[in-house]
């Protein structure tokens, strides 16, 4: 019976993969679409810094800035299938973030006026493979969709095209969002230890705070260098959060952070400037050697902190900001948030968020 079971289980997958490829395909490039969540218009489409515009960028950060973090596509379609198609360049694996994170999607349709998960694309777990086709999401009611599409968060991308049944339609949609906020930050806000695109702290601020968020997380190497500043004068936002604290040193923060923010103010002069306060490493409570590396960031940023609100105006500093909870159940390895540190942060960061922007009329 078990053996009968088995075998009739096969046969129906070979029929609904039939099926599919009997309905066909018609893939349409993504840049075709609209492509949101970009620091500026320039570059490559699916690059989110154009790294030319930077003669302070190392090279080494030039190759992170042409990841597509935090870039996702917008696009209408009446189709009850859709399908991406993807070539990225050679890429590492993360040990703390899941692939769909790295190399994958996830897509999310507009349901009863919210932005409501819907699926993923998955790529082969092969790390040498460069080339995937996978679904997003499949037997959808008919009727148009509004869909939104959040593009790998650690990898560079060659082509992406978006496949619909044949004959239906896909079409751009405008920008969903009102606001621009651009995030500065490490590998907290690159994202590492999210289970998928659209599911890092950024990104679910940009759909709750109805704004476009632009990611330049750079993991491990966001030290306060000159290179972030001359991104952030040459470009405009609403505002900038910068999560600047968790890479430094205490002595690179006491030596760099004034003078990061009064470059930036001399440029933006009333943008307000949110700085986030870096996680307490829960793994610090046993690890005395980080647990004093993890005080004393915080120290320092604290310290600091204080006298920049006091000398420049429109300055901010969210103390709790990446408060993971007492029970250190909210990071992957004592400093990357799970999905449920990541609920927790928000729950502590957003109100606060809102209450600044919501004094400069961003709401």
């Amino acid at each position: 019976m078990k053996r009968l079971f088995i075998v009739a289980v096969a046969v129906v997958a070979v029929v609904i993969s039939a099926t599919a490829q009997e309905r066909g395909l018609s893939y349409v490039d993504a840049s075709t679409l609209t492509i949101i969540n970009k620091i500026h218009d320039a570059g490559k489409p699916l690059e989110r810094l154009d790294v030319e515009r930077y003669s302070s960028l190392t090279p080494a950060a030039a190759k992170v800035f042409r990841h597509s973090t935090g870039l996702a596509l917008v696009f209408r379609t009446d189709s009850r299938n859709v399908y991406v198609r993807w070539s990225i360049h050679p890429s590492k694996l993360r040990a703390n973030s899941p692939d769909i994170y790295l190399r994958g999607m996830d897509i999310y349709l507009r349901h009863e006026g919210q932005w409501t998960f819907a699926g993923v694309a998955r790529p082969k777990t092969d790390p040498a493979v460069v080339d995937f086709e996978a679904p997003l999401i499949r037997n959808m009611a008919d009727g148009e969709k509004e869909c939104l599409v959040y593009l790998p968060a650690y990898v560079q991308i060659k082509s992406l095209e978006i496949g619909v049944d044949e004959g239906s339609m896909i079409k751009a949609a405008p920008s969903p969002f009102k606001h621009k906020i651009v995030f500065i930050g490490s590998s907290l806000t690159h994202g590492e230890g999210a289970p998928r695109p659209g599911a890092n702290y950024v990104a679910q601020l940009g759909r709750r705070l109805n704004a476009e968020t632009p990611n330049l997380g750079h993991s491990g190497q966001c030290k306060l260098q000159q290179h972030f500043v001359d991104i952030v004068c040459d470009n405009k936002a609403d505002a900038f959060i910068f999560d600047a604290f968790s890479n430094p040193t205490a002595d690179i923060i006491n030596e760099r952070l004034y003078d990061f923010v009064a470059q930036i103010r001399a440029k933006h002069k009333k943008t307000p400037l949110i700085f986030l306060q870096t996680v307490r490493r829960t793994g610090a409570m046993f690890d005395l050697v980080a647990k004093k590396r993890n005080d004393d960031q915080r120290a320092a940023a604290e310290k600091l902190m204080e006298q920049v609100c006091k000398d420049f105006k429109n300055v901010y500093f969210i103390n709790n900001a990446f408060d993971t909870g007492a029970d250190n159940e909210g990071t992957v390895d004592n400093s990357h948030l799970t999905d449920h540190g990541i609920y927790r942060v928000l729950q502590i960061m957003e109100p606060q968020l809102r209450e600044i922007l919501s004094h400069h009329g961003i709401k």
